[in-house]
């Protein structure tokens, strides 16, 4: 085995304008921890900010040696909105005792790393922090919104040849940041296996509403009128499971469940602005048609199928839809093959 193959993975985490909800995310992996996991791939953890026990001139002295070569770096992971205030300086975030922003240090780390990634929609794309009014300037690491550019800018590539890899979410799935992680380091990631917007189409290729367990309701058009209601959220609660990527209904978050499963609108938080679209928990319409459709639906059909549909809506669909648990259940067959009752 070459020294080359035998090295082990070397991963640096920074944390820009964050809350921590991505790190919290990543710590919520898996059933034996995530740290048993990374062991298990041969990743290691050069440093993180709040997991780390390095502090001081322990971490400067990490980072240094980085940007010098004496410490090989296989993926620089970025956490939360790249501040840039004032005027593109980047001086809003300081990294404290080295005199050098966060900014500064990404746009030195960066070119060294083999591979880089933004974990969260903030660090993707700019996220809640970038919302107006903006004070701190904040862009992601290779977007700017739905614009490319970014802290690195569009052209950037790693050394492994990749563009920025974009783990979208507010937070991501503790899944997408670990799979990432193990794609990249046993070189299972190629530019082929990420959307257009750099996110991985592992959880990219599916949609939020692949999944949901209030789909039946979704079918029929059996909306719920408030958030404790069972019924299907997107016709007045703001739900975009419909147009949201992500494969949120298909695992589960912290041992189960997902944001429909408990009763909160998906607000789509895997894509560029999602933080300043219209219609948090209420779904803008226009002379009473939603604004925002499925993806590739047109409009008329999705007209024609919704008045099909609620015309064939059983009556314990419809009456379930408004109630917060459910008050006729499915009717039941009377031999196999039979029809059930649904009243």
């Amino acid at each position: 085995m070459s020294g080359e193959t035998a090295r082990r993975f070397g991963v640096l985490w920074l944390q820009a304008g964050a809350c921590g909800g991505c790190s919290m995310a990543f710590l919520d992996h898996g059933r034996r921890g995530v740290f048993a996991d990374l062991e298990a791939f041969g990743i290691d953890l050069l440093w993180h900010p709040s997991l780390s026990e390095a502090t001081g001139e322990e971490v400067v002295e990490i980072l240094e040696g980085i940007v010098d070569g004496r410490i090989p770096l296989d993926a620089l992971v970025v956490e939360g909105t790249v501040l840039t205030a004032p005027n593109g300086t980047g001086r809003f975030q300081m990294l404290a005792g080295t005199g050098a922003s966060l900014l500064d240090w990404i746009r030195r780390l960066a070119p060294k790393a083999r591979h880089t990634i933004a974990v969260g929609s903030c660090a993707a794309f700019g996220g809640i922090p970038a919302a107006s009014p903006d004070p701190g300037e904040g862009v992601g690491l290779q977007y700017d919104g739905i614009d490319g550019g970014g802290a690195l800018g569009a052209g950037h590539r790693g050394s492994g040849g990749l563009p920025v890899v974009n783990v979208a979410g507010c937070a991501p799935h503790p899944g997408w940041i670990v799979e990432t992680l193990i794609a990249l380091a046993a070189g299972d990631l190629a530019a082929t296996d990420l959307d257009s917007l750099g996110r991985p189409k592992f959880f990219a290729d599916h949609l939020a509403h692949h999944g949901c367990s209030r789909n039946e309701f979704y079918e029929f058009k059996a909306s719920a009128e408030v958030a404790s209601d069972r019924g299907c959220m997107m016709e007045h609660l703001g739900c975009k499971a419909t147009q949201a990527v992500g494969d949120c209904n298909q695992r589960a978050w912290n041992g189960s469940g997902s944001c429909t499963d408990g009763g909160y609108a998906c607000i789509a938080c895997t894509s560029p602005e999602f933080e300043r679209a219209r219609g948090f928990l209420a779904t803008p319409k226009i002379a009473g048609i939603p604004v925002g459709l499925p993806l590739d639906m047109p409009k008329a059909w999705f007209m024609a199928l919704a008045a099909l549909s609620k015309s064939a809506t059983p009556k314990r669909v419809r009456l379930n839809a408004v109630k917060d648990h459910v008050v006729v259940p499915p009717g039941r067959a009377k031999r196999w093959g039979a029809e059930g009752g649904d009243g």
